[in-house]
């Protein structure tokens, strides 16, 4: 019986040069993934604001735009720094679903909450707040209860 060839992992940029593994206390844990996560919304916000003011996009497709920047720089990191987690497939897999949930609940959530807002300067702002805000604690649970649980 021939053994399966091995699909090549997603690049991923060094971040660190510390060894791999799942031994970070929560403490920690949570204090790099809020750093990562600021980080991450800074460029999520960042270009979705730009998208939508600036360039012309409409709200939904600047959004989820932005969305896959911010949570591919989230990944990238907390992998890596936050988790201290080896690449794998499985986990890789795990985070597209998982991402894809909370891509629904973001994008849904953003929309709903610009919609039913005052047409005011603090919306955008708001609106996105609230979406990040409530993807952020989904991630985490998941990704510190399941995902970086996979080896």
């Amino acid at each position: 019986m021939q053994a399966e060839p091995h699909l090549p992992l997603p690049a991923e940029l060094p971040l660190v040069d510390e060894p791999g593994g799942t031994d970070v206390d929560l403490k920690t844990q949570i204090i790099r993934f809020t750093v990562t996560g600021g980080l991450s919304a800074i460029v999520d916000f960042g270009l979705y604001a730009l998208l939508f003011t600036v360039v012309g996009l409409p709200r939904e497709l600047a959004k989820s735009a932005s969305f896959v920047a911010g949570t591919t720089t989230a990944y990238l990191i907390n992998r890596r720094w936050t988790f201290k987690a080896e690449p794998s497939r499985v986990r890789f897999l795990a985070v597209i679903a998982l991402y894809a949930c909370t891509f629904a609940v973001q994008v849904g959530l953003n929309g709903v909450m610009y919609s039913t807002l005052p047409d005011q300067w603090w919306r955008l702002p708001l609106a996105f707040l609230v979406a990040q805000g409530t993807a952020t604690v989904i991630n985490f649970v998941v990704q510190r209860l399941v995902i970086f649980k996979i080896h």
